[in-house]
């Protein structure tokens, strides 16, 4: 059998076959050409790893120590985390915070960064400007670390439970770290702000995941969780309220020395402290200088400053160095006029944090289970009788001379809330016999002074009482006390040459703190604990 041939001579089955492959060959090499293009195109975009290119080169990495140089000039500006909301979507904005958490996830990274209580999320992912590089560094930086980002204010889809700012996130551009943290943390921040649940936490250690030996051996961390950050602020804004209204009623701040050549009540609790060839104690109270200031003609004075206790309580309530916001006060004729003052003050105050430090309390709620505190204005005013018979038909035996107790303390508490609703009010009218030799009598009653005690959540916040401002009296006093007249003579002297009636007290600003906010220890509250068993950080 022979073939037939063209004129080319190539059989027609050939010629068909060679069309056919030529169409093939055309489709591939069209593939090749596409898949070229594609490598091309990914290897500038995505930065293929073998080639070492890095599309954003100049966009992250770790900075220089800053060390101030003239040379550094940047007119970068940055915004407070708690300022980024929707209304600056689509802004690029830097930021500088904290990396509280990372999360790779194939060529993406989400990050939360914290900036004090407030916090946002940032993400990072492969695209024509960022390169795999960069979003592999941003997942191998430590938590902890000070970072600068320059992120896309981008709008989320629905709400981020985990931040602060939750219609919002930051989509990367750049990204620096400031100061890198240790790879190993003592603690981890999510762990120590994790939400207290039950009332019993304390026992349980606290918040179970992280113990307070452990937060306040590592101090420095742990006041980095939002409710510590929250907590410190509202305490400031105590100390900041009671100043400006104080200042505004016409007292002077003063400030009185904290070594003292004797105990400043009298007592044996004191701090003794080596001073030059003798001894010295750290003031238990500055109310013999708030007085001498009186007597002096500055006629209303405050001061705010350390006050050392030397007693060995282990409580939840005392620490043996805290902060006193002591006040005292010339009267013309009663010392109830100095009473309504520190009253009002406390109302003020607790209106004021209701008021203007919305964001941290609620910032502290979501750790701590607070119940909002509650106060009369003007304050619930009792006199002591009236307590003992509240506690007598609650079924607790007691004198009429005697002093509370704690526990009678925390029960008259509850009856009064549950009888006046209110946190706070004012016991007036102490018997004279529990109340130091200072204190003016009654002249009304036998077993009265002129004395009194505030409280919250039913636990005294403040002692204090009309002073004997007459010289001959407070003497007279004195020896009835049988107290020894030389080891005062510096308090009595301050009196000899006339002195205005006058009457005052003494505030533990972290028991004012811990009480507003219901928490159930005071180390809570102070930035850095001192207590018999704590003498670091």
């Amino acid at each position: 059998m022979t073939s037939k041939t063209g004129a080319t001579g190539v059989s027609e089955g050939e010629q068909v076959k060679s069309k056919s492959q030529l169409k093939k060959e055309e489709k591939l090499a069209a593939k090749a050409i596409k898949k070229e293009q594609f490598k091309t195109m990914n290897k500038t975009n995505t930065n293929d790893q073998e080639s070492g290119e890095d599309i954003s080169v100049g966009k992250y990495g770790v900075l220089k120590m800053i060390q101030s140089s003239k040379s550094v000039v940047s007119d970068r500006v940055f915004v407070d985390v708690k300022n980024i909301m929707t209304i600056l979507a689509d802004n690029s904005v830097w930021i500088r915070g904290r990396l509280h958490t990372s999360r790779a996830k194939g060529k993406q990274c989400f990050m939360v960064v914290r900036q004090q209580q407030w916090s946002i999320q940032v993400l990072a992912v492969v695209s024509d400007t960022i390169s795999k590089q960069f979003v592999k560094f941003c997942s191998n930086i430590n938590k902890e670390s000070i970072v600068d980002i320059k992120g896309k204010v981008t709008r989320t889809p629905s709400k981020i439970g985990s931040c602060s700012q939750q219609d919002v996130e930051l989509h990367i551009e750049e990204l620096w770290v400031v100061s890198q943290s240790a790879n190993q943390l003592p603690l981890l921040i999510e762990d120590a702000s994790r939400p207290v649940k039950g009332d019993d936490d304390e026992d349980q250690g606290l918040n179970i995941k992280v113990n307070q030996d452990t937060r306040l051996d590592n101090r420095v961390i742990d006041l980095r969780t939002p409710a510590n950050q929250a907590i410190f602020r509202l305490e400031a804004g105590v100390c900041k309220i009671f100043r400006d209204l104080l200042t505004a009623k016409g007292f002077v701040e003063i400030h009185t020395p904290k070594m003292i050549n004797a105990a400043s009540e009298g007592g044996a609790n004191v701090f003794t402290i080596s001073y030059f060839k003798g001894s010295a104690y750290l003031a238990q109270s500055p109310q013999l200088y708030k007085q001498m200031a009186i007597a002096g003609d500055f006629d209303r004075v405050f001061t705010i400053g350390a006050v050392f206790r030397a007693e060995d309580s282990n409580t939840y309530r005392h620490l043996t160095e805290f902060v006193g916001l002591d006040l005292e006060m010339a009267f013309k004729y009663h010392y109830h006029e100095v009473v309504d003052v520190i009253g009002s003050l406390f109302t003020n105050i607790f209106k004021g944090l209701r008021d203007n430090y919305q964001s941290e309390i609620k910032t502290i709620c979501e750790q701590y289970p607070v119940e909002p505190f509650k106060f009369l204005d003007p304050p619930l005013k009792l006199e002591f009788p009236t307590a003992v018979n509240m506690l007598r038909e609650a079924g607790v035996e007691m004198g009429d001379e005697d002093d509370l107790s704690t526990p009678n303390e925390k029960l008259l508490g509850r009856l009064v809330k549950a009888k006046y609703d209110t946190d706070f009010y004012i016991l007036d009218k102490f018997p004279l016999a529990i109340r130091p030799f200072y204190t003016m009598p009654d002249p009304d009653s036998k077993v009265a002074s002129n004395s009194y005690d505030m409280f919250m959540r039913g636990e005294e916040i403040l002692s204090g009482a009309q002073r004997i401002h007459d010289f001959d009296y407070l003497i007279e006093r004195a020896k009835h006390h049988q107290v020894d007249i030389e080891k005062i003579a510096a308090y009595i002297d301050a009196f000899r040459y006339g002195c205005p009636p006058h009457a005052g007290g003494g505030i533990g600003l972290e028991r004012v703190v811990m009480l507003y906010l219901g928490l159930d220890n005071i180390r809570k509250v102070s930035m850095f604990p001192r207590d018999p068993k704590r003498l670091t950080p």
